[in-house]
C-alpha cells in the first residue's frame, strides 16, 4: 500500500481539487490522508480515497454546506440522496425568488411607463396550457369588492423569459402557476388583470393552438384567427413571495385521494381533519393516506377546501401541514408547476 500513496499535490490533481482545499478538509475530519510524515507532516492518499474526494468535490460544487456532506459521505446511500435532493429543492427555490426579485427591479428601473417600441413584453404561450393556468388560479381571486382591495380581484401575470407566472389571492389563499412560454420579446414585467376577464376567456384559449399576449396600456391576447384585449389594473399587489418565503419545513405530509377527500368534506361550512398514520378522517368517515409527521386535527373552510381540490391535476394530492394555525400547501402529484395555500380554520 505504501507504495501506491501519491503526495498531496499529485492527488489534487487526480481528484480536481486543490492542495489547500484538501489540507481544509483533512483540518475539518471530512477527508483524512491516508499517511502523514511525522518528520515534515507532508500529507500522501491511497488511490481507494479518489471516489471519496470527487464525490467530495462534486458536493462542494452544488454548494452543499460541509455538515451536509459529511452526512452525504458518510451515511447510507438511501439517506445521502434525499440528503442531495432538499439541497436542490432549496436551491431551486432561492433561484426562482432571486429571478423574480431581478425581474421586479429591471420593471422598476424602466424610465417610462410604457417602454419604447419593441420593449414592451411579448410572449407566446399555449393556448390550453394557459386556459389550465386560468382555471387552476382564479378561483383563488377575491370576488370584485369583496376585499375592498381591488388588486385582489385580480390575477397577477408576471412575463419573463424563463416563465409567465399567475398569481391570485384573496388574502385565505393563495396559487401560484408557472408556465413556461415558447417565445418571449421585450422587457419582463407584471400585470394585473381582473380575474373575471380572464375566466370568461378560458374556454376561447384552451381551443387555440397557441396564443400571443401582449402588456401595453391594455393585455392583447392574439390567436391565428382573433385577437381579444383585456383591461389592466394600475395597483400594488401584495408581496406573495414574503409568504412563500416564509414556509417552514412541514411538520406533517399527507398523500391522498383528491376526489375521494372531496368526497368527504359535505355541506357543513367548517370540517375538521383528523389526521393519522393512515388515515384523514372528517366526522365519522375516512379515507386511506399515507402520512409522514404526528397525529393532528386541522380546521378548514369547506368551500376553500373544495376550490382548493378541484383546481389540482390528476388522482392524488399532497398537503404539506405545517401548524394548524399556518398556511397549507396543497400540491398536485402530477404538476409541479402548480400550488396553492389555504388558511386553515381555527377550531375551538
Amino acid at each position: 500500500m505504501v507504495d501506491d500513496l501519491v503526495s498531496i499535490s499529485a492527488f489534487a490533481r487526480r481528484v480536481g481539487l486543490t492542495p489547500s482545499a484538501l489540507r481544509f478538509y483533512d483540518d475539518c475530519g471530512v477527508l483524512r490522508p491516508a499517511v502523514v510524515d511525522e518528520g515534515n507532516g507532508y500529507r500522501y492518499y491511497a488511490p481507494e480515497q479518489e471516489p471519496r474526494a470527487r464525490l467530495l468535490r462534486d458536493l462542494r460544487e452544488i454548494d452543499l454546506p460541509l455538515p451536509e456532506v459529511r452526512r452525504v459521505l458518510d451515511g447510507e446511500p438511501g439517506a445521502a440522496a434525499a440528503v442531495v435532493e432538499a439541497h436542490l429543492r432549496t436551491v431551486e427555490q432561492k433561484a426562482v425568488a432571486t429571478r423574480r426579485a431581478a425581474y421586479r427591479i429591471l420593471a422598476s428601473l424602466s424610465s417610462t411607463p410604457e417602454p419604447v417600441a419593441g420593449g414592451s413584453p411579448r410572449v407566446r404561450l399555449g393556448g390550453p396550457e394557459l386556459a389550465s393556468a386560468i382555471r387552476q388560479v382564479t378561483p383563488s381571486a377575491a370576488r370584485p369588492g369583496e376585499q375592498g382591495l381591488p388588486a385582489l380581484a385580480c390575477v397577477r401575470i408576471e412575463l419573463s423569459e424563463a416563465e409567465v407566472t399567475l398569481v391570485a389571492t384573496d388574502r385565505y389563499r393563495l396559487a401560484v402557476r408557472n408556465v413556461r412560454p415558447q417565445s418571449f420579446e421585450g422587457t419582463p414585467g407584471a400585470i394585473l388583470v381582473p380575474a373575471p376577464a380572464l375566466t370568461e376567456l378560458s374556454r376561447w384559449l384552451a381551443a387555440a393552438d397557441t396564443v400571443e399576449l401582449q402588456a401595453g396600456a391594455e393585455l392583447t391576447i392574439t390567436s391565428r384567427t382573433e385577437t381579444r384585449t383585456l383591461p389592466l389594473l394600475d395597483a400594488e399587489y401584495l408581496d406573495y413571495q414574503v409568504v412563500l418565503n416564509g414556509l417552514e419545513p412541514p411538520a406533517c405530509r399527507v398523500m391522498v385521494d383528491r376526489a375521494g377527500l372531496a368526497e368527504l368534506l359535505g355541506t357543513d361550512e367548517v370540517v375538521a381533519l383528523s389526521i393519522d398514520a393512515a388515515t384523514v378522517t372528517i366526522g365519522d368517515r375516512s379515507i386511506d393516506a399515507i402520512t409522514t409527521g404526528p397525529p393532528l386535527r386541522i380546521g378548514f373552510t369547506t368551500r376553500l377546501l373544495a376550490e382548493a381540490l378541484a383546481t389540482g391535476v390528476g388522482p392524488d394530492v399532497l398537503l404539506e401541514i405545517r401548524a394548524p394555525d399556518r398556511p397549507v400547501v396543497i400540491r398536485s402529484a402530477d404538476q409541479g408547476t402548480f400550488t396553492t395555500l389555504v388558511m386553515p380554520h381555527r377550531l375551538d
